[in-house]
């Protein structure tokens, strides 16, 4: 796959490495976020995170099937190349209701997670 031409999957960490540019970011909805990788499929896309929850994201949450797309560390965008961005929001959790695991042991909520996106175009 030519990485310049394949859209580019990023999360929180991998924000870090766009390097230096112009960049166009837009807040976007998951829908919108669903949509936009549906069509880069043929295409290509290029998973470039560490945090492998982003799989459950695509997977679960956006019934996106993965198993075509390749993973790389991008350590800068190349101009007129896309990313979609998965942002990490978490806050505590006002309630702590305590629970008990398939294995029988308590597990006490602790936080709330939260992910929303963001679509990446390098301009320059």
């Amino acid at each position: 796959m030519e990485k310049k031409n394949s859209l580019l999957i990023f999360d929180n960490d991998a924000m870090l490495a766009v390097g230096n540019g112009t960049y166009k970011i837009d807040s976007m909805s998951i829908e919108e976020a669903r949509a936009i990788i549906e069509v880069f499929t043929d295409v290509g896309v290029c998973c470039c995170y560490s945090d492998r929850t982003i799989d459950r994201v695509l997977t679960d949450y956006l019934h996106i099937d993965i198993k075509n797309f390749e993973y790389d560390d991008i350590f800068h965008m190349e101009p007129g190349q896309s990313a979609i961005v998965f942002k990490r929001y978490i806050t505590p959790s006002e309630t702590q209701p305590v629970i008990k695991t398939d294995d029988g042991v308590e597990a006490k909520k602790i936080q709330n997670i939260y992910v929303y996106c963001e679509y990446i175009n390098k301009l320059t």
